[in-house]
């Protein structure tokens, strides 16, 4: 057994989404701030500092974000519940910080105005959400070659977009799914810079856990363990911590298709809700996980690249890896490298779920997948620890 004062560092790591110090740096508490400020805080000093580098806002700027962020999310289900058949998706506007309600030309007057009740904006379009959801589902039943990355609804488009790889557009293999793709429903192809990949990594230093020689992120804390990556590991196999201590063992696991897991934990090992800073940023208590719109800040940590910031591009999206497919997919504009894969995505104190894949690094930029951690949470049958 270790002593108290390592074991607080084992759970440092265990929660650690790679956030900032170097292995060298001493354990950050585990315990949230119990002040009336840092209850009231918006977010995480360290939260606010990266929105303010990774979008250009002031801190003032990056509070105000969060709030109106905060105000869509909940006006989103009252927005679709008020449109009705004519829904047609929505997102956030981070000009004018509003959401954005898409409906069909079909909506009654009484739906256009329940609608902007709530607050948010109304835009006409083609086809509702339903009707783009069903021809996505079309399209997940075909076999997508290795030329096609990606596909998702775009609310504000309109139509279902197609990623395809720089380059593979002439490919007879990437022709044929496109003309099959446009027969299920309206189609938008979209070029992509690079085929999308899982983000684990062989053994290195840092802050990580392991399944064998693979290391990952860990997501958020769950009551019993926390949630990661499917393709970090299989069920049943053993994972260790930074220090290679036993924590526990892959529970449930699924990739491709899904990419989720979790693992149990026990061995001196236990569990809060944060995402620890390691002393040099301020801890991120975990509230909830309401679901953030479209256009939404969003930031992750993970063990190789810490924290970074973007938006949320997209949801329900379909990811062609080299494994195989993996749906209902969130994409957002964060970076991320090899090593951050299981690693948690956040808006404001709102967690949204673990990274699987992208491409491109936090040098040159790139997109990234996130599994929705409520998806992982009914699927296991597990309660997030909150605040």
């Amino acid at each position: 057994m270790r002593r108290t004062t390592t074991l607080s560092t084992g759970l440092a790591s265990l929660l650690l989404i790679g956030a900032s110090a170097t292995v060298a740096a001493g354990p950050a508490s585990a315990a949230p701030d119990p002040t009336p400020t840092a209850a009231k805080a918006p977010a995480s000093a360290a939260l606010l500092d990266a929105m303010q580098r990774d979008f250009g806002l002031t801190r003032a700027g990056a509070e105000a974000r969060l709030a109106a962020e905060k105000k869509a999310t909940a006006a989103e289900p009252k927005a679709r519940s008020a449109a009705g058949a004519a829904y047609g998706g929505s997102w956030f506007d981070a000009d004018s910080g509003k959401l954005t309600v898409a409906v069909t030309s079909g909506a009654s007057a009484a739906a256009l105005e329940s609608v902007r009740e709530t607050g948010a904006a109304v835009r006409t379009v083609k086809y509702s959400a339903k009707q783009l959801d069903a021809a996505k589902a079309r399209i997940d039943a075909l076999d997508a070659p290795e030329g096609v990355s990606n596909w998702y609804v775009d609310a504000e488009a309109s139509s279902v977009v197609v990623g395809v790889v720089a380059g593979q557009r002439a490919d007879n293999d990437v022709r044929s799914f496109l003309a099959r793709a446009r027969a299920a429903g309206p189609v938008t192809v979209k070029e992509t810079s690079k085929a999308p990949e899982t983000f684990a990594a062989g053994t290195v230093g840092g802050d990580p856990f392991y399944t064998g020689n693979v290391r990952c992120s860990i997501g958020f804390s769950v009551h019993g363990g926390f949630v990661t990556a499917g393709h970090c590991g299989g069920a049943g196999q053993g994972v260790s911590g930074w220090d290679r201590s036993y924590i526990g063992n892959i529970q449930g696991s699924s990739f491709p298709e899904n990419d989720y897991a979790w693992v149990n934990v026990g061995s001196g090992w236990w569990t809060v809700p944060v995402v620890l800073g390691w002393g040099t940023v301020s801890d991120q208590l975990v509230r909830g996980s309401n679901e953030a719109p479209v256009g939404a800040s969003i930031c992750r940590s993970g063990s190789t690249t810490r924290w970074h910031c973007g938006s949320v591009l997209a949801k329900n999206e379909t990811v062609n890896y080299s494994q195989g497919a993996v749906r209902q997919m969130t994409k957002t504009s964060v970076c991320a490298e090899p090593g951050d894969s299981g690693g948690s995505f956040i808006s404001g104190d709102q967690a949204q779920g673990v990274t699987s894949g992208g491409w491109g690094n936090c040098s040159t930029g790139g997109e990234t997948w996130y599994q929705p951690i409520n998806e992982i949470l009914n699927r296991y049958g597990l309660t997030l620890h909150t605040a």
